[in-house]
């Protein structure tokens, strides 16, 4: 059993400065990144309006496989036009870890 993580450290538009805004950027790209079968939230940055840290987890059978989902989410939230993708940290565990 393998379990890999990601977190993504995003800039926001110049136009997220509340709350509601920020949240208005972060809620469809964490819908968009579960239907990938996966955990996802906001899990850092939280009180920071133009920056959001968004988290995603995955248990897979093979290491492979967990590194191809994480893949997956990493080029959708490259993809999104409307924010900028700063950082990418991932961690991948196993059995023998």
């Amino acid at each position: 059993m393998y379990t890999a993580t990601v977190v993504f450290d995003l800039l926001l538009p110049g136009d997220s400065r509340s709350l509601k805004a920020k949240r208005s950027y972060v809620r469809p790209i964490v819908a968009a990144l579960r239907r990938f079968d996966v955990s996802a939230a906001e899990v850092g940055a939280l009180d920071l309006h133009g920056r959001a840290e968004i988290g995603v987890a995955v248990v897979a059978a093979e290491a492979a496989h967990a590194r191809e989902v994480l893949d997956s989410c990493e080029r959708l939230v490259a993809g999104r036009p409307e924010v900028e993708l700063l950082s990418v940290r991932r961690r991948l565990h196993g059995d023998d870890d």
